[in-house]
């Protein structure tokens, strides 16, 4: 069965492939009602519903704290009062006047073991390697993917949003090229997702209580799942694996709920509203039409539904839903985004 498209906006947006990442959407769990851009030396806090309707102007802006690195992935306060930045040798708070609020240092995201730094932290070492962080939707947390200062393994750690205290932490099996976190609706748990280039990657859900940090990492025998998207109603989570050979359905304990093959799935796939999940297939590997698409599967059972038909000549890249009914398509030669409903 297909599904016809209809194209309800294109704007134009600098940085236009950010916006098919799921680490630039952040706020409220799967509701996702900000978008974080880097743009030069500053991070551009938008919100989602003005930037897809052509307005440019963030709504706040904060000051990058470190001349030269360009990698991470950071995270801003519910109310937009503070920004948390990850960094090659710390995790830095900052207001937006640019001013510090706390920093938590940890080891070098460079990984050659012992070598020297010269200079204070504004100086960064070279190396590919970097971490991640997530303010809590309460405000009250920082989770942080950051590298232990003497061993140089890598570690989950839970700060306080108030002082940068740490309140735990989670030795992690990971040999990190970049990470991502991803905030579960229940506003209780924690997604983490650890890339390792092509040795795999690494699936992490965390919950802290208080008093323990309880971490599921059931997946992590074959270093293979990559995590797509979270439900917006339940506690199941949607993974891809690392070659892109299927689609699989969880639970938080990472409990195999559902399955899909058949097809040669790309990278961003994820769920379009409750009932829907919606993929792409054959952009980046496969030159076949018949294997190259848009398909809309079922949430629970990842049962195919049908193909979305698009008109002629308007897509040519993959599809990141947006979990409210829509999802953005690019043009790959502008910065014009699509955004789309049944």
């Amino acid at each position: 069965m297909d599904f016809v498209a209809r194209l309800i906006g294109s704007p134009s947006v600098p940085g236009v492939r950010a916006l098919l990442e799921g680490s630039v959407f952040e706020s409220g769990g799967h509701e996702q009602r900000r978008v974080l851009l880097k743009h030069g030396a500053e991070l551009a806090v938008h919100d989602r519903a003005a930037l897809l309707a052509g307005e440019r102007a963030p709504e706040t802006v904060f000051p990058l704290p470190w001349p030269g690195w360009d990698r991470g992935v950071h995270s801003v306060s519910p109310d937009s009062t503070f920004a948390v930045f990850s960094g090659q040798r710390s995790v830095r708070a900052v207001a937006a006047d640019g001013g510090t609020l706390w920093s938590y240092v940890h080891g070098c995201w460079n990984q050659e073991v012992g070598h020297a730094h010269t200079g204070d932290e504004q100086q960064v070492c070279r190396g590919n390697a970097s971490g991640s962080c997530r303010v809590s939707d309460d405000g009250r947390l920082v989770w942080a993917h950051v590298v232990d200062s003497e061993e140089y393994g890598e570690h989950w750690v839970v700060l306080d949003a108030r002082d940068g205290r740490e309140l735990a932490r989670w030795e992690l099996d990971s040999a990190a090229s970049g990470s991502w976190h991803t905030s579960h609706p229940d506003g209780v748990h924690m997604g983490l997702c650890v890339g390792m280039g092509q040795d795999g990657a690494l699936v992490y859900w965390g919950r802290w209580d208080g008093e323990t940090l309880a971490v599921h990492d059931e997946l992590n025998e074959g270093l293979d799942r990559v995590l797509a998207d979270v439900h917006p109603n339940h506690p199941g989570f949607l993974t891809i694996e690392h070659n892109l050979n299927d689609l699989q359905m969880h639970a938080l304990d990472g409990t195999l709920l559902a399955e899909r093959r058949e097809l040669p799935w790309d990278w961003c796939c994820g769920f379009l509203d409750g009932d829907t999940v919606l993929a792409t297939t054959g952009i980046e590997f496969s030159s076949d039409p018949e294997e190259t698409g848009t398909w809309l599967l079922d949430a629970r059972t990842l049962e195919i539904r049908g193909r979305v038909t698009y008109p002629p000549g308007t897509v040519d890249s993959v599809a990141r839903p947006l979990g409210d009914g829509t999802w953005l398509t690019h043009e790959h030669a502008t910065e014009t985004v699509r955004r789309w409903t049944l």
